[in-house]
């Protein structure tokens, strides 16, 4: 676990368990990351690159070490020229499927509310 998220789990009072969600689960890429890898189950970096199509790779490994860290993604390396290394959800990282579909789901709807307001 990163020093940071210790951090807060230890500090926090349980009425803030959400911000500890969000503390976790928040950041650059890390929703698409997850999402992306519920869906194709094994990755590579490259691959995740390419799919997300936008973070530069000081980004992208940034957010990965932050995951694997946190216990949300397993990361195995191949001794192998060239090198390989593959991404794969954790069983803890699985487990936020559900909240990252209701998360898209509700960015969804207030995305939608927001452009029909600056429309209006």
């Amino acid at each position: 676990m990163r020093e940071k998220t210790e951090r807060i789990v230890r500090e926090w009072t349980e009425s803030c368990d959400a911000e500890v969600s969000i503390a976790v689960l928040g950041g650059a890429w890390k929703p698409s990351i997850l999402t992306l890898l519920g869906e194709h189950e094994v990755l590579r970096f490259g691959e995740l690159g390419r799919l997300l199509q936008d973070p530069t790779p000081r980004v992208l490994t940034r957010q990965l070490r932050e995951l694997e860290a946190d216990g949300l993604i397993t990361r195995t390396v191949y001794r192998q020229v060239p090198p390989k290394v593959e991404y794969r959800l954790s069983e803890l990282g699985a487990s936020a499927g559900q909240l990252l579909t209701e998360l898209t789901r509700w960015g969804t709807l207030y995305a939608g509310r927001q452009r029909t307001a600056v429309d209006a």
